[in-house]
């Protein structure tokens, strides 16, 4: 990669060089051994978002990158990775040229890389499944649909949305040192998103799930969950509302 950058300053003039921007990209592929190394990537391509970049690099400078990526519309959570600082979504994240030349490209933070900007979500995933995010009915035979009010429907809004991309969770330091017993927070607003569905009847049998200390009180109210998140949630709401149930289930116990 520095000989190709070497090879563009060479041959272009300086006016041209003044519209090149400048990729700085996380390298690591755990079949070579290497460490950890960044790729630098002169681009004079006109893109609107950082995944677009990241697919003309792809396409025409080095084929080796490896990302995640599928619908292009901030829907899938399939590309989120860490953009100059701050966890995003590579297809929402438009390009910044105005006031530097590098852009800097890194994998989700504190999670494992399986191949460059691609980490490792096994385990966000099976935190996922311990919730059972799927409507349980303790009656099994319902002959009728299972009708829900407009004003029940609306309790949803700002809970629903989430896309499981990690980018809260990955953001959250309790969730860096605590991953193996705190659910995190994109996980736990899912959880009272079907607490709180009208039409689920396993809600008491969900609250006792979350009543583990680490589950849920890990967090600290930090808020990076909400200020990262590509779709505005505030996950760090769903949590409070969360502690507060909990608070609420073990005052009636006592």
């Amino acid at each position: 990669m520095i000989f190709k950058t070497e090879i563009i300053l060479q041959t272009s003039s300086w006016q041209k060089f003044d519209k090149i921007s400048f990729f700085r990209i996380y390298r690591w592929n755990p079949y070579l051994q290497l460490k950890p190394y960044f790729s630098i990537y002169p681009i004079n391509f006109k893109g609107s978002m950082i995944l677009d970049i990241l697919l003309h690099i792809k396409n025409y400078q080095d084929s080796t990158l490896t990302f995640r990526r599928s619908c292009r519309e901030g829907i899938c959570g399939s590309c989120a990775m860490n953009i100059d600082g701050k966890n995003a979504l590579a297809c929402l994240s438009s390009i910044k040229t105005k006031n530097t030349k590098f852009t800097t490209i890194y994998p989700l933070p504190h999670m494992k890389v399986l191949k460059d900007l691609v980490p490792d979500l096994s385990n966000f995933y099976k935190q996922y499944k311990m919730i059972q995010p799927w409507l349980i009915k303790l009656n099994t035979v319902q002959l009728t649909e299972n009708l829900q009010s407009k004003i029940d429907r609306a309790e949803l809004d700002g809970l629903y949305e989430c896309i499981l991309c990690a980018c809260c969770s990955a953001s959250c330091p309790s969730y860096w040192w605590n991953s193996d017993k705190y659910l995190g927070p994109s996980v736990l607003l899912q959880a009272y998103r079907w607490i709180l569905d009208s039409r689920d009847q396993n809600s008491n049998q969900r609250l006792q799930f979350l009543q583990n200390q680490s589950r849920v009180f890990n967090c600290h109210g930090i808020l990076n969950c909400t200020q990262v998140c590509p779709k505005k949630l505030n996950p760090a709401k769903a949590i409070a509302s969360l502690k507060f149930e909990l608070n609420q289930l073990r005052g009636e116990k006592n």
